[in-house]
């Protein structure tokens, strides 16, 4: 359990009065100490609503103990590297993270809708100025701690509890001067029991979309992909949880679908257990139907977590049947030839481990590039090359079964979670008005 300590006294992070030293930390200006190291880490407070987040200093993720909550690998070991500092800017005195995206959430008369963001072309760019739709997504995953595994995660990950942690991590970010989280529809899991409230909280949700007249606004919706499907005009993708409102596709769009995201289709085709998440921008049309203007997709695991092919989906079930603790890297903008480390192991002591997997056939310049990162890095390395068989990984530094009955290390989302439940209702009801 994360432990914090204000002046001289520590306070767990699941403390009944934790609200209480936060509160005034924040008005005093202290930051608190993350004791996941004998000297502790400086963490600052953030006020959410009429809540307090503890939060981890910008650049610091490295700083604390592997198997801390609050643990974030090198940022140049993933496509992090390319976007913080210009397409995510953190403001520690507010506690507001600026987000610069490279897509529009308006549309101005018959404007055609640009490319699905991701194409190779135009719109995974490496400059890092600004957020794709893609890297959009991958933000907010990690940020949701949804690309983090420990071992007690095991059969506690749902749609309810991806779309609680998504909308927390929405909390406290803007965009053009706007809370991102008005903007962004994240569906409720479905029960037909209660379907009419679902409806209605959808309804009030997306009312400015509705309302909405020279500039046609647009919204994020983020959501599992039940079926992608012909409809009598064109297409449509039916979403897990709303079956009764599908995102209708044009023709083109569902072309430029099936051609730049062919590996992750095929991926969720052929294996039963995988998730298709979609992240879109979308408006509706005066009688109320949801039409995507730009859209990409992501593979999951059966435990939510992110992979590129079939070698990095075998390395996620290596890692989670030897019940090791890692954080799955992501691409966020980064080109789909640039290396990146597929995980980093979070159980090996003094110093975490990067997993690399090399699919076969790989080119000179890519064996190069890879080569080159490793390098460069100052993390201990473990390659598996697909083609030969995959090396014993990395022993844990704890023994496994004990740590395998640990209870799970609770993320920074999970320690605020009343804090940010609370602040996310707060900026629905706001929205709804």
């Amino acid at each position: 359990m994360s432990e914090f300590r204000f002046d001289d006294v520590i306070v767990a992070g699941n403390a009944g009065d934790l609200q209480r030293y936060l509160s005034d930390a924040h008005g005093e200006k202290i930051r608190p100490l993350c004791m996941c190291t004998p000297v502790g880490v400086p963490m600052y407070v953030a006020k959410i609503g009429e809540h307090y987040v503890i939060k981890r200093m910008p650049n610091t993720g490295g700083i604390h103990a592997p198997d801390c909550a609050s643990y974030e690998p090198p940022a140049e070991l993933s496509g992090l590297g390319e976007v913080k500092g210009e397409a995510i800017q953190e403001n520690i005195e507010d506690g507001i993270t600026t987000l610069r995206l490279d897509f529009s959430l308006s549309k101005t008369g018959g404007k055609a809708a640009p490319a699905s963001s991701g194409a190779a072309a135009d719109t995974v760019r490496t400059d890092g100025a600004k957020l794709t739709l893609r890297g959009t997504l991958h933000y907010l995953w990690e940020e949701a701690g949804l690309n983090r595994w420990y071992p007690a995660m095991e059969g506690k990950r749902s749609w309810y509890v991806v779309r609680k942690f998504l909308l927390q991590a929405a909390a406290g970010k803007v965009s053009r001067g706007e809370p991102l989280g008005r903007s962004l529809y994240v569906p409720e899991s479905f029960s037909v029991a209660h379907a009419a409230g679902i409806t209605q909280r959808r309804i009030a949700h997306m009312a400015e979309l509705a309302t909405s007249k020279k500039a046609r606004k647009l919204m994020i919706a983020i959501g599992e992909v039940k079926d992608i499907a012909e409809s009598r005009y064109g297409f449509k993708i039916v979403a897990k949880h709303l079956p009764d409102f599908p995102f209708m596709l044009s023709e083109d769009l569902h072309r430029r679908l099936q051609k730049r995201f062919a590996n992750e289709l095929a991926l969720w085709d052929s294996i039963e257990e995988s998730h298709l998440v979609f992240i879109a921008t979308f408006g509706l049309s005066p009688t109320g139907v949801a039409s995507i203007e730009t859209l990409a997709v992501m593979v999951v695991s059966s435990n939510w977590i992110p992979f590129e092919h079939a070698y990095d989906k075998l390395m996620l079930d290596a890692l989670t049947v030897h019940k090791r603790r890692f954080v799955k890297g992501l691409r966020y903008n980064l080109a789909e030839n640039k290396p990146l480390a597929c995980a980093v192991l979070a159980d090996v002591l003094p110093k975490p481990v990067a997993l690399y997997v090399e699919p076969p056939g790989v080119e000179q310049e890519d064996e190069d590039a890879l080569s080159a990162l490793i390098v460069e890095s100052d993390m201990p390395s473990w390659i598996w090359r697909a083609g030969e068989e995959m090396p014993e990984l990395p022993a844990p530094t704890l023994d496994r079964v004990a740590r395998a009955s640990m209870p799970a290390v609770p993320t920074l989302d999970e320690v605020n979670a009343p804090a940010a439940d609370a602040a996310a209702s707060s900026a629905n009801k706001e929205s709804a008005r």
